[in-house]
């Protein structure tokens, strides 16, 4: 097997991969494009870093190449889409930064309760007044934590250490508690505010939790009350936190991470009372020798024995699944896409349930797994898949839940799939027709019949006289076409489902949600649905 490291790794993990049986290893840093995309076909396996950007045009040809590993966790600088189409194998090494982020959240900490940063500086400038500088001990605080994977966890754990009091809230963590009883888990974000001590963050970074720190909750949390982030820069309004600081609304604040970087206008720039570290959360020597030799790892496991760990582009699916199968399990995953703008506050089950007989019984399960994946990939900071799927949902206390039923009258085969939270829910019906397309069939009881690929609007709506033109004229005057359209009543609501060519523009979004008788408008964008030969 022929490997190619395009960026430079650490010295521990190219010695790893030079060493492996079987292995011929390339070092060619530097390349260019058109270089790159002359080499890649030679290769079975490529390490990279964040230094090199794997594009569409790179992988056009790619030849031999298999895996592509990527010794760190994000992997923007790979066209995804090109790399799953091209077959290629894309791994990450997620868990490799997890304790050096952790540890420098608690260092955090531990720089705002006791004020090492002025105090250092103080030193420095000549003075000795210790009386100036007494902190706080982090023994007996509470620690609120905003997103609770693997971070978050790992936070927790020397937290417990500190012998602090720890709340987690996650939208994705279902119980009561969590670690065995010593983490209390908050339903709602503003269910933590008013009570801890210290607020950190370890969310990932979405539509949904953009800016999730702004005046309100700062403005809920205790005027003694500090904030770390580690995590993602648009997590917090930096100048909501600026003014909460600047008028002794919190405490103070202690930022690894920032919308820009570096944050050269950031009003935290001015204020007195944070600490402020260059996203130094993954900088120690062993993560950086972490995320290479994990990658080295994952790419020789996945060449040497077909074992796949950290994938960020499949969905481990069975081999033996029939074309029948496959058809369903996309179906699958299009609902559950359709449903995830529903599932931004978090799942507690997702239930799947099939009509049709042994044929779709046998894949219920995967069905289940499948419509977990999609529902949750667009608001957790790890990309699911079939094989982790699983273990994620224990770990959130997610029930996942399948069944079969007889054959309904009106179709030989369908599956219904149903996510709730509490005691709400949502539910969509698809079903694969004898052309070999899927159509959804209902969403929340609104009965359509449509077929589930490119953009779609939905928009619920009060059932009176002349939405449809309102509707209508909103899109013509921003000339959006709309390429078709499902409308379905229930009782004094109704939903529109439109297809639409190109992107909806936010002007239209706006004006649409503005409108008295809209009561909810979601986008979805859904990938065109694979040709497939007829049964």
């Amino acid at each position: 097997m022929k490997i190619l490291v395009a960026d430079r790794i650490a010295e521990e993990g190219l010695a790893k991969l030079q060493a492996a049986e079987g292995a011929t290893v390339d070092v060619r840093i530097g390349l260019g494009v058109d270089e790159l995309a002359a080499a890649v076909a030679e290769y079975d396996g490529m390490i990279i870093r964040s230094g090199v950007t794997l594009t569409q045009e790179i992988l056009a040809d790619p030849g031999n190449l298999r895996v592509i590993a990527r010794a760190g966790v994000g992997v923007d600088n790979v066209d995804l889409p090109a790399a799953t189409a091209a077959g290629i194998l894309v791994l990450n090494t997620p868990d490799a930064n997890t304790l050096s982020t952790a540890e420098h959240a608690v260092a955090l900490m531990l720089a705002l309760f006791r004020r090492i940063p002025q105090a250092h500086a103080h030193v420095v400038g000549g003075a000795w007044d210790r009386k100036a500088y007494v902190g706080r001990q982090l023994a007996g605080k509470t620690l609120g934590i905003a997103g609770f994977g693997r971070i978050g966890r790992a936070v927790a754990e020397r937290a417990l250490a500190f012998q602090m009091k720890v709340i987690a809230f996650d939208p994705f963590l279902g119980g009561e508690s969590a670690m065995d009883g010593r983490v209390t888990v908050a339903r709602k974000l503003d269910d933590l505010l008013s009570q801890v001590d210290c607020l950190t963050l370890h969310a990932a970074l979405t539509d949904d939790t953009k800016n999730m720190i702004g005046a309100a909750e700062l403005g809920r949390m205790k005027n003694s009350a500090v904030l770390v982030n580690c995590a993602r820069g648009g997590l917090v309004d930096d100048v909501a936190l600026a003014v909460a600081l600047t008028s002794g609304t919190i405490a103070g604040a202690a930022i690894d991470v920032f919308a820009t970087e570096p944050p050269a206008n950031s009003p935290l720039l001015k204020c007195d009372n944070v600490v402020l570290t260059p996203h130094l959360g993954a900088s120690t020597t062993e993560a950086q020798t972490a995320v290479s030799t994990d990658a080295v790892d994952a790419l020789l496991d996945y060449l040497q024995h077909g074992t796949i760990r950290n994938a960020v582009n499949v969905a481990g699916l069975p081999t033996n699944l029939t074309p029948h199968d496959r058809a369903y399990l996309d179906l699958g995953a299009r609902m559950a896409t359709i449903l995830s703008p529903l599932c931004s506050e978090g799942i507690d089950r997702v239930g799947v349930t099939t009509y049709g007989g042994d044929a779709l019984s046998a894949i219920s399960r995967t069905l289940a797994l499948q419509v977990l994946v999609d529902a949750m990939n667009p608001h957790i900071d790890t990309r699911l898949n079939l094989v982790n799927a699983e273990s994620f949902a224990g770990q959130r206390g997610i029930d996942l839940e399948h069944a079969n039923r007889s054959v309904r009258r009106d179709f030989h085969e369908s599956v219904t799939v149903r996510v709730e939270r509490g005691n709400e829910f949502h539910e969509v019906e698809g079903a694969v027709f004898a052309d070999n397309r899927p159509r959804i069939l209902s969403i929340d009881g609104y009965r359509m019949e449509i077929v589930p690929e490119g953009r779609l609007v939905l928009i619920f709506n009060d059932d009176r006289p002349g939405v449809i033109g309102l509707v209508g004229t909103v899109f013509g005057d921003h000339r959006v076409n709309i390429a078709d359209m499902a409308l379905s009543r229930r009782g004094n609501t109704a939903l529109m489902l439109l297809k639409i060519d190109g992107d909806l523009p936010d002007p239209v979004l706006d004006q649409l949600r503005k409108s008295e008788p809209i009561l909810s408008v979601r986008t979805v964008q859904l990938t065109p649905i694979p040709e497939r030969s007829i049964p």
